[in-house]
């Protein structure tokens, strides 16, 4: 496996589609390639969100795309890991994993006091996942915080 996980980009925008739209299909959605590709544009070009895509081989394989917030308590940036998708003939081979290593180090370099997510309660696979890497469950929101 040569893989390889980069800040996406719109020439990704075609590829990140594609995975975003079976992101939001594994979520009950009906696939809407035109609707996946408007949305990913729009986010990229108002520079609202951080999507970090894995290639394997040069294949797109998954992404995970991360939303700024701010921390009154903390007084401070903070990322919402908001989407983390591998595609489905990727998984278990670490892709996640790398994934979840950039969204950290981006939280690093941008000054961010913690990375947040939310999960399913029945998505158990995920939730091993994230806590095997250090994510730590709030029991009452099933909400992970990380410190950084």
């Amino acid at each position: 496996m040569s893989l390889v996980i980069a800040r996406a980009t719109l020439a990704d925008l075609d590829d990140l589609a594609a995975l975003f739209d079976g992101y939001r299909q594994f979520y009950g959605q009906p696939a809407d390639p035109a609707r996946a590709a408007a949305f990913l544009r729009a986010r990229m070009q108002a520079d609202e969100s951080a999507i970090f895509l894995a290639r394997d081989g040069g294949s797109a394989v998954g992404f995970t795309q991360l939303y700024p917030v701010w921390s009154s308590v903390r007084t401070g940036r903070a990322w919402l890991l908001n989407d983390l998708y591998v595609a489905p003939p990727a998984r278990g081979r670490g892709v996640a994993r790398a994934l979840l290593d950039a969204a950290r180090e981006h939280g690093r370099a941008t000054g961010a006091r913690y990375l947040q997510l939310e999960t399913a309660r029945d998505n158990l696979v995920a939730q091993r996942l994230y806590e095997a890497h250090g994510w730590q469950r709030d029991e009452a929101m099933y909400t992970y915080h990380l410190a950084l």
